[in-house]
């Protein structure tokens, strides 16, 4: 005879006696076992800033967890990357539409909750799963930047600064210690690298760090360089030491 948990773990749509809906905890505990993601707004844009681990001979020229949904629009995910990927494909269609339609662009909240709603779907029919992974997804609109997190339950939060992933309880911990409304664009790039570095079994070089910026300035989505990126580390190991035990 079956445990109990086993039964109501094989069935989406049924609620176990204590509330608990386990598929949509086992999408989530996919998403605290990625690699680390970390989002921070300041006042002159967004960074989202993600770990890759590259095997040996990958060719790593294209980032992998870092995605463009519009013009004014990044995400950064955690989890199961294809369940991401068609996240970002659904997005992308959804941001096009509403240019289309309304000839403004979308909101990042907007966005989020679209994604977030589609998310909540996957939890209540049967013949599908959970989707698998958590977005941060951050953009600037009318010179605002804006930071919001979708996660497999349906739920969509905004945040001035969170980490999703692998060691991210730790990460926001330190996040929430270290972060201020005032950071330029640059101190948050910092405060995110501290971060990646916190979680990160890599504790020198920057080829596992990924980052993208959205500033308020220009409005416009954009990929750091290496060379960027190393500068940030740099500048993270010398305000935030204690990352380098």
């Amino acid at each position: 005879m079956l445990p109990a948990q086993q039964g109501y773990d094989r069935a989406i749509t049924v609620f176990s006696p204590d509330g608990r809906l386990y598929q949509v905890e086992y999408a989530i505990e996919t998403v605290r076992r990625g690699t680390i993601a970390v989002g921070v707004k300041c006042k002159d844009g967004i960074v989202i800033a993600v770990e890759e681990k590259p095997r040996k001979l990958q060719i790593s020229n294209t980032a992998q967890k870092i995605f463009q949904i519009d013009d004014h629009v990044g995400v950064a995910a955690a989890g199961y990357i294809p369940d991401a990927r068609s996240q970002v494909d659904n997005a992308r269609f959804f941001s096009q539409s509403n240019k289309m339609i309304y000839d403004e662009p979308v909101e990042v909240e907007t966005i989020a909750k679209h994604l977030a709603d589609q998310s909540q779907q996957y939890t209540q029919y049967a013949g599908v799963r959970p989707l698998g992974v958590a977005l941060i997804l951050g953009g600037v609109v009318s010179g605002k930047p804006q930071l919001f997190l979708t996660d497999p339950s349906g739920t969509y939060i905004s945040y001035d600064a969170i980490a999703i992933g692998s060691g991210s309880d730790q990460v926001t911990d330190f996040l929430e210690k270290t972060y201020k409304n005032d950071l330029s664009i640059d101190e948050a790039s910092a405060l995110a690298s501290a971060g990646i570095y916190l979680s990160s079994e890599e504790k020198e070089g920057t080829s596992h760090i990924r980052m993208a910026h959205i500033k308020t300035d220009s409005g416009l989505y954009e990929i750091v360089s290496d060379e960027q990126v190393a500068n940030y580390a740099n500048a993270a190991k010398e305000k935030y030491p204690h990352d380098k035990n």
